[in-house]
């Protein structure tokens, strides 16, 4: 019988291709040592992750945004708490992000009155997505409707300078009228059609609760079937007149006041008007009486 000789050599094992020197590292640069995540992970593309113009904090915070559960506070003051960079950084860095695409930030006001910001993160700018919902559903098709078509409804003024605040404030107005007459119940399809004309009125010095008087006031005593089609007459038809033209002060003498666009606080995060992106006059105020007297 055959013995085993311990000291004989191996069986030479043949080396798979590619693999010659697995231990074998480049003499400069970046070596990975990867392990594949199957748990809370968040997938990033490169064209983030390594963007020649964004900064690291910008590209950093971007990642973060996109990390966390949808409804999460991602404002300034949340973001500042978060991360040691500070406000004003941070609101520079968000700035970056908008101005890439990778972020949207809109104003919107609420039924109180206040305005907030609502942040929109965009793991691929330029992507427009499909609902996963949308594209499953079978598509149906409407049954023959023989009723005759709608009539379009009156058309309305239009602002000279149709701003997104104004026209937001016409659709709250609209949207509010049916706690004033029940009748006035609006689709939103009317309601698109009508806040220009709301618009117009509230761009000539009139406020929300005077137009909203013009339109609810003497309505008539039976049903009211169509009430978009009323409001658009109404906004035609008794449309007041444009404010008298000020003449503009001397060159000498005081400027005349400008109205300047809506920005964010890189403090509070509140909405403010200003020439140029900064703290508002509280975030200053705190500012400047938390320096140390000199």
């Amino acid at each position: 019988m055959d013995t085993e000789n311990p000291s004989a050599p191996p069986r030479a094992q043949s080396r798979i291709p590619g693999k010659n020197h697995p231990h074998k590292h480049p003499h400069s640069g970046v070596v990975h040592d990867n392990a594949r995540h199957t748990t809370r992970f968040t997938v990033i593309g490169n064209h983030l992750a390594q963007h020649p113009e964004l900064s690291g904090l910008a590209i950093g915070l971007a990642v973060y945004i996109q990390s966390v559960p949808a409804g999460a506070p991602v404002d300034i003051k949340t973001l500042a708490a978060r991360f040691p960079e500070g406000a004003t950084r941070i609101a520079a860095a968000l700035r970056e992000l908008e101005a890439h695409g990778y972020l949207r930030r809109t104003r919107e006001r609420t039924e109180t009155g206040r305005i907030v910001t609502r942040t929109v993160s965009c793991n691929q700018p330029g992507h427009q997505g499909t609902a996963p919902d949308t594209a499953r559903k079978p598509v149906r098709r409407p049954a023959p409707d023989n009723r005759p078509p709608r009539k379009k409804l009156p058309p309305v003024p239009q602002p000279a300078y149709p701003a997104p605040t104004l026209l937001q404030t016409a659709h709250d107005l609209l949207a509010g009228l049916r706690r004033t007459d029940p009748r006035l119940l609006l689709s939103a399809t009317d309601a698109e059609h009508l806040a220009p004309g709301v618009a117009a009125w509230l761009e000539r010095d009139l406020t929300p609760t005077a137009v909203r008087h013009a339109l609810t006031s003497d309505l008539p005593n039976e049903p009211l079937h169509r009430p978009a089609a009323l409001l658009a007459r109404r906004l035609a038809a008794q449309l007041p007149p444009p404010p008298p033209f000020r003449t503009p002060p001397p060159t000498t003498g005081t400027p005349a006041a400008t109205r300047h666009p809506l920005r964010n606080c890189d403090g509070c995060d509140r909405a403010f008007r200003a020439p140029e992106p900064g703290r508002c006059g509280d975030c200053r105020s705190a500012h400047d009486s938390a320096r140390p007297p000199r």
